[in-house]
């Protein structure tokens, strides 16, 4: 006697853009993933961030563009996950279309929350890594750690940093973020 097994349905790239507008979730490997709305720290943390790197662009004259979430980052043409990365730098023009990024961003900072953790480290890591993401960035409020990530390199062993520590972004020469000062901003 054959047994009947639940399937889990499979969604496509026009499943997830026809959500509400106020349901923030992405699409990976033909699931869609809700988010709960962000805390008041992850704001504080995505806000000081987003200045930074924008003053930095500026000041250099760059041509990168900065992109907090919810910003749709269709990671390869040939696939159907679509993510929201909680920041987005894209240096490529060329990826950026009326809907988000269709392509690799150069760097993508995701700010855990508590139920999403599993996400950013694991299953997130390795998708940006297949996608051609060139440095990712995991912040961690609770634990006040930043796990780095230079995805070009061979081996995807993660610098390990606190909310103490200056770190380089190494898609530039000379972009530092001073995490000290996001300890002494915010109340954690």
């Amino acid at each position: 006697m054959a047994q009947a097994f639940a399937q889990k349905k499979s969604y496509t790239e026009s499943d997830y853009y026809n959500l509400p507008e106020d349901v923030r979730a992405e699409l990976i490997d033909g699931q869609i993933y809700y988010q709960a709305a962000p805390s008041r720290i992850h704001q504080e943390i995505l806000n000081f961030l987003i200045t930074e790197i924008n003053i930095y662009i500026r000041s250099k004259n760059g041509g990168c563009r900065v992109y907090p979430a919810p910003f749709a980052v269709k990671l390869q043409q040939d696939k159907n996950d679509i993510v929201e990365p909680d920041i987005s730098v894209i240096c490529e023009r060329g990826k950026l279309t009326d809907r988000g990024c269709t392509g690799a961003p150069d760097w993508i900072i995701e700010i855990v929350s508590p139920g999403n953790s599993n996400n950013d480290y694991i299953r997130k890591l390795n998708l940006y890594a297949n996608a051609g993401v060139r440095e990712y960035w995991i912040v961690d409020p609770h634990g006040e750690s930043i796990f780095v990530y230079y995805l070009e390199q061979e081996h995807l062993k993660p610098k390990a940093h606190t909310f103490q520590d200056k770190i380089k972004a190494n898609i530039y020469e000379d972009l530092y973020i001073d995490f000290s000062d996001i300890a002494g901003q915010i109340d954690l």
